[in-house]
């Protein structure tokens, strides 16, 4: 068979791929428009709860990036109603496995018909399963343990076909509600969920993390494996750790729990403020609790997000503002971020939002991240801005913007679950007690380059 023949199929496959995708999830995006519509321009109530249970249930049993941007969205203030942000991020990425004539084809598809040979051991049975593909441990000759996560098939069609999805039911919210205009926050998932199809860029992106946390003791970052990883196969080191939320269930004592704290919140920002480099899913399933319970285990690198430097000099001159009440400091932070066509009424609005996340910085104390017991308080913060928004026109929030601030509302849900007490200010200005943008911008190229990350300079 030519090489013109294969593509051709390939093509057919794409796109029947992306019709069937189409087909299994358009009614629980049809059912979405019909309702805004109903609501927009009939005047008829619906009961959204109902429909968003209906929803979380279609979606939590496909394996794809339409999950994953699901739980994404429900992170984000306003970018669905809140109705439907509720119940999509209860969704975990637990869709059941491939069976093993597909890891069998996958293998050989990715090694070589004998790549069986390439491993002392290799489980047939997946040790976890996730949106985009599924992991089995392995031994390798030399007697390692590994790793191998392997993509689901047709993945490339599915994304094509979840994000067609996503940009209708964004679309039609937005006619509903555009206090939130989410242009740029629909390009920025889009660019995201297709790098992450490329395992071979997520093995780069891993031992970028390596080299940015090498001197973190409580951090553990697995390592990708030379000759056994491809696009649609990474292969990496085995770290022996247990989920976050079975430690907690048994409720350890307040020392661990900050431990864990600490941990994550330097895995996080220890590479954003020396590097410009932010891990863009704190999902609870991608951090671990090491045996020792010294330490986590930070797993899963295809959601990373470089900034250039002038955006982290953004981010901290943005604290410095609130802190000393300076709305010309923060006018400019918010340009420095992308931001464009701000009046003040509406940066008043938007410093609602930069006083809730950054309010515990602020505070030089041992505390919780959150000082109020009310677990709705951050959705209540969300919605007054909204209000805000929706009353003074309108906001298109810059691309940058998306990421850095999952990253800052998905960690504190975490610090709330953890119940974690330590002094954030001071870990805060640890970080960026020696900050200087060139040196970001040195340290940031070095390591890229060091690493492998496709597009470094």
């Amino acid at each position: 068979m030519s090489d013109a023949t294969r593509g051709g199929e390939r093509g057919e496959s794409t796109l029947l791929g992306e019709l069937r995708r189409m087909a299994r999830t358009s009614g629980a995006v049809g059912g979405i428009a019909a309702r805004v519509a109903g609501e927009r321009f009939l005047g008829i109530k619906t009961d959204r709860a109902a429909h968003a249970e209906d929803l979380k249930a279609i979606l939590g049993g496909l394996k794809g990036p339409l999950m994953k941007v699901a739980q994404f969205l429900s992170t984000i203030p306003d970018a669905l109603p809140a109705e439907y942000a509720a119940q999509l991020a209860t969704l975990q990425a637990n869709a059941p496995p491939m069976g093993w004539p597909f890891v069998r084809r996958r293998m050989a598809a990715e090694l070589g018909p004998d790549w069986e040979r390439r491993f002392a051991r290799f489980e047939r049975e997946a040790a976890a399963a996730a949106s985009l593909g599924q992991v089995h441990r392995a031994v390798l000759p030399d007697g390692t343990l590994v790793a191998c996560k392997l993509q689901y098939p047709d993945m490339p069609s599915v994304v094509e076909a979840d994000l067609r999805q996503l940009r209708l039911a964004m679309h039609l919210y937005r006619r509903l509600d555009n206090a939130i205009q989410h242009d740029e926050v629909y390009e920025e998932l889009c660019e995201r969920l297709r790098e992450e199809l490329d395992y071979l860029r997520e093995a780069a992106q891993m031992r970028l993390y390596g080299i940015m946390l090498a001197g973190e003791p409580a951090i553990r970052v697995p390592r990708p494996i030379e000759g056994y990883c491809t696009r649609r196969l990474l292969t990496m080191t085995w770290l022996e750790g247990r989920p976050i939320l079975r430690r907690l269930e048994e409720d350890p004592p307040q020392e661990e729990r900050n431990r864990y704290a600490e941990a994550l919140f330097r895995a996080w920002y220890v590479p954003f403020y020396r590097y410009g480099v932010i891990h863009g899913d704190p999902h609870l399933g991608n951090y671990q609790v090491r045996p020792d319970q010294h330490g986590i285990n930070l797993l899963d690198f295809g959601a990373i997000r470089v900034f250039a430097a002038r955006f982290v000099t953004g981010v901290i001159m943005l604290y410095e503002a609130v802190r000393d009440r300076d709305d010309d400091k923060a006018h400019a932070a918010y340009e420095s971020w992308g931001f464009t066509g701000l009046s003040r009424e509406k940066m008043a609005v938007l410093n609602l939002w930069a006083r809730f996340l950054y309010e515990p910085l602020l505070d030089d104390r041992v505390r919780r991240i959150q000082l109020s017991d009310d677990p709705a308080y951050g959705r209540k913060v969300a919605e007054q801005v909204h209000a805000g928004l929706k009353r003074t026109g309108g906001v298109r929030p810059p691309r940058e913007f998306v990421l850095m601030d999952r990253a800052a509302v998905g960690l504190g849900s975490v610090f709330l679950r953890l119940r974690a007490e330590l002094n954030w200010h001071r870990l805060f200005q640890e970080l960026i007690a020696d900050f200087d943008e060139a040196k970001v911008a040195e340290r940031q190229a070095a390591a890229l380059r060091e690493a492998g990350v496709p597009g470094a300079a």
